[in-house]
């Protein structure tokens, strides 16, 4: 009787395609929103959760200044509370640690010849090579002989050497950085975009020593990049960089701390909640879509029960029980939900590798989305088709017969 049923349920669809199709369509468009949607979400989480990974491994940064109440770190210019010795000192007492680089930052125009770019010039020291997982293309990076010596050489990134070089080979020329001659002795390979849209490869890095004393005409730092031995001990030399740097500027009590120290595994964190509550959201928004759906098929389902209440009716007189009437219409909306489901499933598919290749968003495309819409649009089905077949198996045969 199964089968029998579903060979019954498909031949209802076939004789009523475009009453069928357009029962199917809510279903198809909410199984389709629901991956698409989903998809992008998961691309993004992602995307940003690459773009952190990229920073470093295992990656603590220690800026000066202290959060407010409100959360809001004041502006690291605004507070000279870190210098070279308290990198050293973090280097040299704080069990756990595989590497320290501090820095310094500002915004410089380059020239070259004829052409210019104004970008990010980064002071630091090798150290930053390995704590940012930076990795040389061409050339070499700066060594300690460049910080002692506070040589006038450059690493550029790849978006600068595009831009200043074309395709000649940077490594040798000269630029100048605010009107200072610089040699450049290496070129990074791309990292692409940070979480924030920031193009990573858009810096030029050169000695911590000349940054502060040739350049901007400083004694402190505004960044310390430290990097734990592995991902385990990330808390332990948190809390003992936190504990070292207060005992070093002489913060005791309650006293607030003049710096902040991050570790990038919460950033992860909380940007991985931040992801996925809009991935929830896009894919719970594109899920009513499917509760329309439901309504439609049960819409058409009690417009089948009217229909053929006379072939009900036989069906009853012939021994059919209530049983096998409810079974018939039950399977009638279940077939809709699983051929509209699986339609949804190529379109939402074929949606998610269309936004992508033609917006060039990162989308993720996995089989929990798939598999819960699938089983939710089987299920819409089932439910919204539960009333309208219980209808037709309580219908009274003499009645249905004499229906017209």
């Amino acid at each position: 009787m199964f089968w029998e049923s579903v060979k019954i349920a498909l031949d209802a669809l076939v004789s009523n395609k475009l009453r069928s199709i357009l029962t199917m369509l809510g279903i198809i468009i909410g199984v389709g929103a629901v991956i698409a949607m989903v998809s992008i979400g998961m691309g993004v989480r992602e995307k940003v959760s690459n773009s952190i990974a990229s920073l470093g491994s295992n990656l603590i940064i220690v800026m000066p200044g202290a959060s407010s109440s409100s959360g809001v770190r004041q502006a690291a210019g605004t507070n000279i509370t870190l210098t070279f010795k308290d990198a050293e000192a973090i280097e040299r007492e704080v069990p756990g640690i595989g590497a320290v680089a501090p820095s310094v930052n500002k915004q410089y125009q380059m020239v070259a010849g004829n052409m210019n770019w104004t970008t990010s010039v980064q002071g630091t020291t090798p150290e930053y090579l390995t704590v940012r997982n930076l990795t040389v293309q061409a050339g070499s990076f700066i060594t300690n002989d460049d910080l002692d010596s506070r040589n006038r050489v450059a690493v550029i990134g790849a978006t600068v050497a595009s831009n200043l070089f074309n395709s000649v080979n940077p490594v040798g020329q000269s630029i100048r950085i605010n009107n200072a001659p610089f040699t450049i002795i290496g070129v990074l390979d791309s990292k692409g975009q940070s979480a924030g849209g920031q193009d990573q490869d858009d810096i030029v890095i050169i000695p911590l020593t000349t940054a502060q004393e040739r350049m901007m005409g400083i004694t402190y730092v505004q960044t310390i990049s430290v990097q734990a031995a592995n991902e385990d001990v990330v808390d332990q030399v948190q809390d003992g960089i936190t504990a070292l740097l207060r005992a070093r500027h002489g913060i005791a009590g309650d006293k607030a701390d003049d710096f902040t120290v991050r570790n990038l595994a919460s950033v992860m964190a909380t940007a991985q909640e931040t992801t996925g509550t809009i991935t929830m959201l896009l894919g719970s928004i594109a899920a009513i879509s499917l509760l329309v759906g439901g309504i439609g098929i049960m819409n058409i389902m009690l417009v089948s029960v009217t229909e053929r209440t006379r072939e009900i009716g036989i069906r009853k007189a012939l021994g059919a029980r209530f049983s096998n009437i409810l079974m018939q219409f039950l399977i009638e909306a279940v077939v809709i939900g699983v051929i509209g489901g699986a339609i949804g499933i190529a379109l939402g598919i074929g949606g998610s590798y269309t936004i992508s290749s033609i917006a060039g968003w990162n989308t993720v495309i996995t089989a929990t989305p798939i598999l819960v819409s699938f089983g939710f649009s089987v299920g819409i089905g089932l439910f919204f088709g539960l009333y309208p077949a219980r209808k037709a198996a309580l219908l009274n045969p003499i009645d249905a017969l004499r229906y017209e």
